[in-house]
């Protein structure tokens, strides 16, 4: 997989019912059967028909996404993305009137097939840094403010659970992307899709333009 990137607990621990993956449940040796599970699931790859890979290929590269990150995510909570919640600090915004770089904001308003969220750290004002983006051809769908320092480890889940809930979207189907340990957090708490470093997503159209 991509540097960087970080599967969570989605999809495995769910209680069985519609959309559920068949993953196990949580329960006293469940570390040992998420493990069996993954090498499970990793084991399919290889023998996935042809045309199921290049319809993945076409797919991971619509999302931003190297085949490689992209197949780890479906294998561990079989399902396709449906969303991006990018931070601010992935973003590079920092202050008010901060712009994205030109090919990093490219690369998101070409994302197909997937919603752009937007996680605000404080002190940003989230519609203004939304109408920002906009500006350089980035739609984000919708914002929320980022889980703060003093938020419990349940607060947080609650909070991202209940803004992707808002949007119709499960928090597996929700790739994060961020820039801090804090952020890293996220992804268990909520238990999202799993996570990817700023310089994990947009490392390669930097490296592309010669940067």
């Amino acid at each position: 997989m991509s540097r960087g990137f970080g599967i969570g607990p989605a999809g495995e621990g769910a209680v069985s019912g519609p959309g559920h993956n068949g993953g196990p449940a949580l329960e006293p040796g469940g570390g040992w059967r998420r493990h069996c599970w993954r090498a499970a699931r990793a084991a399919l790859l290889p023998t996935l028909p042809i045309e199921v890979v290049r319809t993945r290929v076409r797919r991971a590269t619509e999302l931003g996404l190297d085949y490689k990150t992209y197949a780890g995510v479906r294998a561990t909570t079989g399902r396709d993305l449906v969303a991006f919640l990018f931070s601010t600090n992935a973003l590079r915004l920092l202050r008010e009137g901060d712009r994205m770089r030109r090919e990093e904001a490219r690369r998101l308003a070409a994302i197909t097939r997937a919603d752009r969220l937007l996680a605000t750290q404080p002190p940003l004002d989230a519609e203004a840094i939304r109408a920002e983006l906009a500006a350089q051809g980035v739609t984000i769908r919708a914002t929320t403010a980022a889980p703060g320092l003093s938020a419990s480890w349940s607060e947080t889940g609650r909070h991202l659970r209940g803004f992707l809930a808002g949007c119709a979207h499960p928090a597996d189907g929700v790739l994060l992307v961020g820039e801090t340990d804090l952020e890293r957090d996220w992804v268990a708490a909520a238990r999202l899709a799993g996570y990817l470093t700023a310089d994990a997503y947009f490392g390669r159209i930097m490296a592309a333009a010669g940067r």
